[in-house]
């Protein structure tokens, strides 16, 4: 097992290390224009390629010039699927379609498979453009209530260790009720939360975009669970430029529609390159960003945040 994703930890320990990283963060600012990359999915209606000619960057609610607008290529992909071990023991009737999906990426991208326990996530191996053997890693979840902790723990952590030697377009696709044990009762008045915050922000950093796709646990929360567990899935997509591709009441039948709908955005990704001024900023600032088009029928979905200085080519 790789120790990559062999660490453990519990609230409290995170909070431990959240002050201990401060001093880490607190060094000098950094000076200047700093040439900063964002991964976007781009959805045409016509199905028209992406004029990036009719773009338009604002950082910090001004414009800014874009200096480049790269489509990703499969080898320029990396895509971790992090599953919930706390998952209903009917998942096992969805690993055919994961693994149909694992093996027809496209030659070249690299994929792991994950699990979600304790905080953490645990792989047997890292990212690998071997797809048969990526695939053969797939098991059924422990199906255990709490066995993951939280799940915007383990991501917080996962995006953390992305390996930085690897340049490449980051893909996370989340399979879980997304429901945070540690904010208190899922209700609609209680849906703002420090750790899916913390999450979501660590992602930005990373360059990362979340997708996810709703699936019950072993242990039944209820309508308001339900609820809340898909808006913070929704909010942490939308901050990372990604998609939350389930909406309903009941765990779906079939997660392959999903599936595919995560390999076309894949597929309609790019990377796009500007300068952020970075004059006074510290290392872990996040700067807000917004892209949109003015071609008909295209929809950009692109991270509301990213830190300067970030290079995912």
């Amino acid at each position: 097992m790789s120790k990559l994703f062999r660490r453990k930890f519990v609230p409290a320990l995170i909070a431990g290390i959240a002050v201990a990283a401060v001093p880490m963060f607190a060094q000098a600012p950094m000076e200047g224009p700093v040439p900063t990359t964002a991964l976007i999915t781009v959805q045409s209606k016509s199905g028209a390629p992406l004029d990036p000619s009719l773009m338009r960057l604002q950082i910090n609610r001004h414009d800014a010039p874009i200096t480049s607008v790269t489509q990703v290529t499969p080898a320029a992909a990396q895509v971790a699927i992090l599953i919930d071990e706390g998952l209903r023991f009917s998942f096992s009737s969805q690993l055919g379609d994961f693994t149909d999906f694992i093996n027809k990426l496209p030659a070249g991208t690299k994929v792991m498979v994950g699990y979600m326990q304790n905080g953490t996530v645990r792989a047997a191996s890292g990212f690998s453009s071997d797809h048969a053997a990526v695939a053969a890693q797939l098991r059924i979840p422990m199906s255990m209530a709490g066995v993951d902790a939280s799940p915007y723990f383990c991501l917080s952590e996962f995006v953390k260790q992305w390996p930085s030697n690897e340049p490449g377009a980051r893909f996370v696709l989340m399979i879980t009720n997304g429901i945070d044990p540690y904010n208190g009762r899922p209700s609609i008045m209680n849906q703002d939360s420090p750790y899916v915050q913390t999450a979501q922000e660590d992602a930005q950093r990373a360059g990362v975009a979340v997708y996810s796709i709703y699936y019950g646990q072993s242990y039944p929360r209820g309508a308001m669970g339900s609820f809340s567990g898909q808006s913070y899935l929704q909010q942490v997509a939308e901050a990372t430029g990604a998609q939350s591709f389930y909406q309903g009441t009941i765990t779906p039948p079939s997660l392959a529609p999903y599936l595919r709908e995560f390999t076309k955005s894949i597929a309609e990704s790019y990377t796009v390159s500007f300068n952020v001024s970075s004059a006074g900023a510290k290392r872990d600032t996040l700067t807000q960003i917004k892209l949109t088009s003015k071609q008909p029928g295209v929809k950009i979905h692109g991270p509301q945040s990213v830190h300067p200085g970030l290079d995912l080519q």
